[in-house]
């Protein structure tokens, strides 16, 4: 590889690193004026492209070298599509939802607030621990991806550049909060954009395929695998997103309902463009014969393996990318873990310097889970299987209709969709063991059988099975308990709030709703969301 010199390699890395920490200490400056709930949030404040550089920014990260290169040489051009598209495809459900959550719930910022509203304190906190725990998990994700990148790219040791951008995102972070992560993302977003457009032209330019191998490699074609993802990746990866509390904060930020379904739009096309460039590396790499290689090595690394044959100022590219990919997704990780903890465990009533301390203190944890460089692609699939098991049953709530719908019902539905995939497991292996270790698919997307596809089928199918099951039980002890006590079964009445009708406080409307017809709604802490 055309590997850029030691002393070039810490120039790019730090100086970039640096070029992020003037720009967002000189901006948190300038705005140190700012309140707390300027700090946490900033709702109905950005226009349509600012969201769309915003979600491009969010959406991506460093880990996107290597898990969209490896499907490319697992499953093949049917896989890296479909891949793409089940993960920028989502972001349109944004678009849709937000208007809907921000009309129920006004005041919030994070989709637990309208969940605290509508189901209940212990529904929301339940919620809450996964939505951090996800955030976690990314954070480990993101930083682990960056050592592994520096340390493939450059022969440096990666951990100083976790250290150095835990240092940076959490200067610039703890100063700004939610706003300055924001702006930077607009920077970033914007410049990524720019690089991966110059990586793709320069590598076109150098790279020469072998068309023998083309024919040979069999990536053109169908597999059981592709035919699998184009179930298994939609279900993992939308529900995942309800848990990105970033994304929600940025859904609230949009001005109006139009700049935030134009923002959703252009960054889904954006997305799902830069991560198939980013993805057909892994195709060029076998079509080039870089990847497998003598010895054979894992798809993980096809993209890194391409870049051994092109220059080293290629190289020098990709390291400002990376380094802007990892600094754009971790300060949003960041900010939306600190907002999310807030407003969820503390309901904002920390003081602002508590909450400063708080991004600090986070790092800590993430950059030592970090080190150990877990397998990335796995801490997503954890997180994914989770989420299928509980947003379905959460979002039957969005639904006026559903109004009967309650806490209990969301809790036991998600839980029971996870011990719905440990029993699927155990009856599929045919012991407790490989049962257990399928809810945290040990091994992995990418197999030869039906494991992962019937863990996902399981998870938000039981979900729903235990949350229907879990309403019936609920639903019959109610009206025993009245029928024993002599009380009025009033399980199906409609609870206040639940319909606008019954809601007073008119919602404040831009200028560019004018010609809407209002809507009523009620403020986020009038409405007390129903457990049982």
């Amino acid at each position: 590889m055309g590997q850029p010199s030691y002393q070039a390699s810490n120039a790019i890395i730090y100086l970039t690193y640096g070029a992020f920490l003037v720009i967002g200490v000189s901006i948190s400056w300038l705005w140190r004026g700012q309140s707390k709930k300027e700090f946490l949030a900033s709702n109905r404040t950005q226009k349509a492209i600012p969201l769309a550089l915003n979600f491009i920014a969010s959406a991506l990260g460093s880990g996107i070298l290597f898990t969209y290169p490896e499907i490319s040489t697992i499953a093949g051009v049917q896989g890296l599509v479909v891949y793409a598209l089940a993960s920028s495809l989502p972001l349109l459900a944004f678009g849709f939802l937000g208007p809907i959550i921000r009309e129920k719930c006004p005041e919030g910022f994070v989709l637990t607030e309208w969940t605290r509203q509508r189901y209940g304190v212990i529904a929301a906190l339940y919620l809450s621990v996964l939505t951090l725990i996800t955030l976690f998990l990314y954070m480990v994700a993101e930083l682990s991806a960056l050592q592994q990148i520096i340390n493939a790219l450059t022969g440096l040791n990666g951990l100083w550049a976790v250290i150095a951008e835990c240092i940076v995102t959490t200067i610039y972070t703890s100063m700004g909060g939610f706003r300055i992560s924001f702006l930077t993302d607009n920077i970033q977003g914007a410049m990524v954009i720019g690089l991966i457009v110059l990586g793709v032209i320069t590598v076109g330019v150098k790279t020469e395929i072998n068309r023998s191998l083309v024919e040979s490699s069999t990536l053109l074609d169908a597999s059981l695998l592709g035919w699998q993802l184009i179930y298994i990746l939609p279900v993992a990866i939308l529900t995942n997103d309800f848990f990105i509390s970033g994304f929600w904060m940025r859904t609230f930020a949009s001005k109006t309902d139009r700049d935030l379904r134009i923002g959703t739009s252009i960054a889904t096309v954006a997305v799902a463009i830069i991560l198939t460039l980013v993805g057909a590396s892994g195709l060029l790499a076998a079509w080039t014969g870089a990847w497998p290689g003598d010895p054979p090595q894992e798809g993980s690394i096809a993209f890194f393996l391409l870049l051994q044959k092109l220059p080293a100022w290629v190289v020098g590219i990709v390291i400002v990318m990376t380094v802007s990919l990892s600094t754009a997704a971790f300060d949003s990780l960041q900010s939306a873990m600190v907002s999310t903890g807030s407003n969820d465990l503390f309901r904002n009533r920390l003081n602002f310097w508590w909450i400063r301390i708080a991004v600090v203190l986070v790092i800590f944890p993430v950059a030592v889970v970090a080190l150990k460089s877990p397998s990335i692609l796995q801490i997503y699939l954890v997180s994914d299987l989770v989420s299928a098991s509980s947003i379905p049953v959460l979002v039957i709530g969005l639904s006026s209709k559903c109004y009967w719908w309650r806490g209990f019902e969301v809790v036991v539905g998600g839980l029971g969709g996870m011990l719905t995939v440990f029993i699927f497991g155990t009856i599929y292996y045919g012991n407790a063991k490989d049962g257990a270790n399928l809810m945290l698919l040990q091994q992995s997307l990418y197999v030869d059988d039906w494991s992962a596809f019937g863990a996902f089928v399981a998870a938000p199918v039981g979900g729903l099975l235990w949350g229907f099951g879990a309403f019936a039980v609920r639903i019959t002890v109610q009206w025993l308990l009245a029928k024993i006590r002599g009380y009025r079964f009033d399980a199906f009445d409609r609870p206040a709030g639940a319909h606008p009708s019954s809601i007073t406080g008119p919602r404040e409307r831009s200028s560019d709703e004018n010609d809407r017809e209002p809507v009523v709604i009620a403020k986020a802490s009038s409405l007390k969301g129903k457990f049982l």
